[in-house]
């Protein structure tokens, strides 16, 4: 078998593509530099006040940048529907194009039913209506599908992660696989890293690692600055002062100094991100209780059962997290029981849990600030005063008036907040903190490849690359969130 290289037999496309980017750069570098001269009249003016597109320069160097643009994605889907078809035929891109294409299908399904039911899908419809925002929410929605569908299901990755393979040691990509048998991939599409494993399936295995976390620790920590900063902003007084304070008091911390205390062995072992754990996830079941019984207070009969059943589902959630082996600390010096380990539906490996709960602390206080803010301006507004009116309670007027009306600031917070996140996982990783050293997850990967970076950049390049993208991709749908939001 030979060597695969880039684009295979589609290396005729390789000069379309060139061209359409360099006059895609170009034109960007001639609109930034135009936009520095100040001019008169670049823009139609209609006779209500309103604006119409760019004319003159400007407007002619936004239409090339536009056509180049689509000619660019246009290339780019060429060389996937086509490698889709060739496989390895077409090079690299070919065989990582076919071994995607339960991604591109799922991409596909996403945005025809997106698309056809956006004026039902209240504010993610109308992200459609954003060029920005669909490709913030592609980007995004491609490494989600790519981690389901590497990371749970093993439908994307060619070999075993943790497999070493001879002879395979920093290789580059495309080099074939020595003594391949029948049925195995023949290929190591992204090339060897220092052990010899293949970077394409720890590279689309690790993005699992990523997409579960991520969203799921800012979750929490949402769940955490949302339960506290209602009633601070709401109330004010002496609890405003106190959470404030609580809150300042963290945040004058050095977040990488806060993540080399909770994950070190010697504060694990004592098992304080344990009892953290135990705190910090306890306010999911909180807000929920709250929630719930403010909406229906007024109907005890239906309440009632729907608390035991809500809050009875969420307790063994929440005991399944924080229990590991039959234990929530378990060291030299105590054993702190919790669910039996058959009860036990959340595998939350110890290393993992330590980061999650490192995450959540750190993001909960500036999520906490966020909603104070929001509460004290939203609480003078005149419906909360009708609220008060009608003789609804605080709560049902913090979460039912206030929170709602606050979602569009906490949306975008929340995308760009998860974005945050998986730099700092990306961090942790690469220092080697929290998760184990055998983990694909991009930042370990990372901090493995770049021992060789100026020899075989590829082992550190490709997680890098997928860590660029995937914050691109959450800060482009964040920006498209806030541009809709707006417009309500």
């Amino acid at each position: 078998m030979e060597q695969l290289t880039w684009t295979g037999a589609l290396s005729p496309l390789n000069l379309f593509l060139s061209l359409a980017v360099g006059v895609l750069v170009v034109s960007i570098i001639a609109q930034i530099l135009v936009s520095l001269v100040p001019s008169e009249g670049s823009r139609a003016v209609y006779a209500d006040g309103s604006m119409a597109a760019d004319k003159g320069l400007s407007g002619f160097i936004a239409m090339i940048v536009r056509y180049a643009l689509i000619a660019t994605i246009g290339v780019l889907l060429l060389y996937i529907i086509i490698g889709v078809f060739m496989g390895t035929n077409a090079g690299i891109l070919g065989g990582m194009a076919k071994q995607l294409l339960p991604v591109w299908i799922a991409l596909v399904v996403t945005y025809a039913l997106s698309i056809t039911f956006k004026r039902k899908l209240g504010l993610y419809g109308k992200l459609f209506d954003s060029t920005v925002g669909m490709i913030g929410f592609g980007l995004v929605m491609f490494w989600v599908f790519a981690g389901f569908f590497g990371g749970v299901m093993d439908m994307i990755i060619t070999h075993d992660t943790l497999s070493q393979f001879s002879g395979m040691k920093n290789k580059a990509p495309g080099t074939p696989l020595r003594g391949a048998e029948d049925g195995d991939f023949q290929w190591f599409l992204l090339g060897g890293d220092n052990l010899a494993r293949d970077v394409f399936s720890r590279l689309f295995d690790g993005a699992w690692i990523v997409v579960l976390i991520a969203p799921l620790a800012t979750l929490f920590a949402f769940m955490v600055g949302i339960t506290l900063g209602l009633p601070a902003g709401y109330y004010g007084g002496k609890l405003d002062t106190f959470l404030s304070f609580l809150a300042n008091l963290i945040l004058a911390f050095p977040v990488i100094l806060l993540f080399f205390l909770l994950v070190t062995p010697e504060i694990v072992q004592t098992g304080i991100p344990n009892y953290m754990a135990a705190v910090l996830f306890f306010f999911p079941i909180i807000f929920a209780c709250v929630l719930l019984n403010s909406r229906y207070y007024t109907q005890p009969t239906f309440r009632t059962p729907l608390l035991i059943v809500v809050l009875g589902g969420l307790f063994w959630a929440y005991m399944s997290l924080i229990s590991n082996d039959g234990a929530i600390v378990d060291n030299d010096k105590f054993t702190l029981p919790g669910i039996p380990a058959f009860l036990d539906w959340i595998a939350m490996p110890k290393e993992i849990l330590v980061v999650f709960v490192s995450v959540v602390f750190v993001n909960s206080p500036t999520v906490f600030r966020i909603v104070r803010g929001l509460a004290l301006d939203i609480k003078t507004r005149d419906y909360v005063a009708a609220a008060q009116t009608r003789g609804e309670g605080p709560w049902y007027i913090m979460l039912w008036e206030i929170l709602p009306n606050a979602r569009g600031p906490l949306i975008v917070d929340f995308c760009l907040r998860i974005g945050y996140t998986t730099i700092l996982l990306g961090t942790l990783g690469f220092f080697g903190l929290g998760l184990a050293s055998e983990s694909p997850d991009w930042g370990t990967t990372i901090n493995a490849g770049r021992r060789l970076l100026s020899i075989y950049p590829h082992a550190a390049i490709a997680p890098a690359l997928s860590l660029l993208t995937l914050v691109l991709g959450l800060n482009l749908l964040a920006d498209g969130l806030r541009e809709e939001s707006l417009r309500d």
